[in-house]
């Protein structure tokens, strides 16, 4: 049996470019496991070419994967709570800007949509966190979402401490885990890993 088979699995992208490569590749992965995902971009992912590719690249890269449009405004969302669609909604990757509106109760946007709709239902909700401000103005949101009930970290740790020291970064390939254990209302331990030493192994 598929690890995933039978769950409907909410996947929400936001604006860290540099780190979607990888994220489609925890979201293939999740597929091959038999989830059925539920893509969700960001208003930012969805219309901005950037260096690290086009916006369209990465609307069909969902199609691809997901075999359905990614949802891209706050009316598409919406429906998810009142019809208790999702098991388990993913952010990742997480921008500060999402992790401070998250902490703030602010719903601007398709993905902040998604989780709000989510919390109504006490579904989990994991964050699988890149900022290059989460041990500078965004520690004290990480710190409150920490607290609050049905949100699930991703394990994270520095990625760069010498040339960026306020800056985290979850272990995206620990996402699937991650998901496993926030199913069963438990955050996944240890949250806080050495990320260059997991980089090297």
């Amino acid at each position: 049996m598929l690890k995933f088979e039978g769950m409907k699995i909410g996947f929400a992208l936001t604006g860290s470019f540099c780190t979607l490569d990888e994220v489609f590749g925890v979201m293939r992965k999740l597929a091959e496991d038999g989830a059925d995902i539920v893509p969700i971009m960001s208003h930012m992912i969805a219309n901005t070419d950037t260096r690290f590719g086009k916006a369209e690249q990465w609307k069909q890269k969902c199609v691809d994967i997901c075999g359905k449009e990614p949802l891209c405004s706050v009316i598409e969302v919406e429906p998810l709570g009142p019809a208790r669609v999702l098991d388990c909604l993913v952010i990742a990757p997480c921008t500060g800007n999402t992790l401070a509106k998250l902490a703030g109760g602010i719903t601007d946007g398709p993905v902040l949509m998604a989780a709000k709709a989510q919390l109504r239902n006490s579904g989990p909700v994991v964050l699988a966190i890149s900022t290059n401000d989460a041990l500078g103005a965004n520690a004290k949101n990480i710190g409150s979402l920490m607290c609050q009930k049905n949100m699930y970290f991703v394990p994270f740790g520095q990625d760069n401490p010498w040339q960026k020291a306020n800056s985290l970064i979850s272990h995206m390939q620990k996402i699937p885990e991650t998901i496993y254990f926030a199913c069963q209302r438990k955050q996944i331990q240890p949250v806080l890993e050495d990320f260059l030493t997991q980089e090297a192994n």
